[in-house]
């Protein structure tokens, strides 16, 4: 049998405008669909296109497609999940914090419970943002003019009344000194169109993801007063901790992560969590992760179920406390 040396095989893949590393390393799972339930430009947005992005280029999954379904705080596209789980196994719902505290709220019927937990893969701490023309120069500015009149300070979030970007921004104040509930909370339809109403004026401070501020803050579009972090944050080491920017003790740091449709099986679930393991060690991963700020907190299967059931009981206790329950 006639065998051909490695010059030639480039030669030959060259010829055929073939890649032959490519060609020597199939994909561990060939593709992947990402269901989004925000707009574009919001949190879930950026995790489930950074994480395509980094899967693909790293070789480890073939295709990567996003559908974003917008609705119901999150609630149609998990509605959609479960409604076509027995032809879905390509697809992956990202979600986060909000999963739980609108399943608390009631605003929609399903829990994470409905769905199949895949694992746990980035933290965002979250932030309180002004643009950059604004009067207020740091937090101390926002948290005085709040507590003279709350109802001149509006802070608007890419979410629901009550979610989230409420709750973090009513927790900071609290923690300032303030009145949780006098917040004047605008909410908007994804991070984009909340950070949009920010640029133009609408409010004056934004509730959002550090990693959803840290590239306009970069290009002197807005300025960060604090972030939820328990020390300042390499990326951005000018930025300081609300804990010392006048709110002692607020720290909270939102995971985002993936879900499957109920039923998935053992062995696809096991797939995607091996492809996500793997993620973490390449280099494509480390540049998204740095350009977004984003933590690692690889959490998969069993123990990412045990994380929700237990943030479940913890968010539902300060949600009672500040009165959105």
């Amino acid at each position: 049998m006639k065998t051909i040396s490695r010059r030639g095989l480039v030669a030959v893949a060259t010829a055929l405008g073939l890649s032959l590393g490519a060609s020597a390393h199939a994909a561990d799972i060939d593709s992947i669909h990402f269901l989004i339930p925000g707009g574009a430009g919001g949190g879930w947005d950026g995790t489930a296109r950074g994480t395509g992005e980094a899967l693909t280029k790293a070789g480890i999954v073939g295709q990567a497609s996003y559908e974003n379904m917008s609705g119901g705080g999150g609630g149609k596209a998990i509605a959609h999940l479960i409604e076509i789980a027995d032809k879905a196994d390509d697809t992956l719902m990202v979600n986060s914090t909000p999963i739980v505290i609108r399943s608390l709220q009631k605003v929609f019927p399903q829990s994470f419970r409905d769905l199949t937990p895949v694992a746990g893969t980035i933290g965002d701490y979250a932030a309180l943002v002004v643009g950059k023309d604004s009067q207020i120069q740091d937090f101390a500015g926002l948290a005085e003019a709040f507590k003279s009149d709350p109802t001149k300070v509006s802070i608007g979030g890419g979410s629901v009344a009550g979610s989230m970007d409420h709750i973090v921004a009513a927790m900071i104040m609290k923690s300032a000194g303030g009145t949780p509930t006098d917040v004047k909370y605008v909410p908007y339809d994804a991070g984009g169109k909340a950070m949009a109403g920010l640029l133009s004026g609408e409010i004056m401070a934004l509730s959002t993801g550090f990693g959803e501020a840290i590239d306009l803050a970069k290009q002197d579009q807005v300025r960060i007063l604090c972030v939820t972090a328990p020390k300042r944050l390499d990326i951005a080491a000018d930025v300081p901790t609300c804990d010392e920017a006048g709110a002692p003790g607020a720290e909270f740091v939102n995971w985002r992560g993936f879900f499957g449709p109920p039923g998935l099986s053992a062995e696809k679930r096991e797939a995607y969590q091996a492809a996500f393991a793997k993620m973490y060690d390449t280099p494509e991963w480390e540049a998204v992760r740095t350009r977004n700020g984003w933590v690692d907190i690889y959490n998969p299967g069993d123990d990412f179920t045990a994380f929700l059931e237990k943030q479940e009981q913890e968010i539902g206790g300060l949600m009672k406390e500040l009165g959105f329950l």
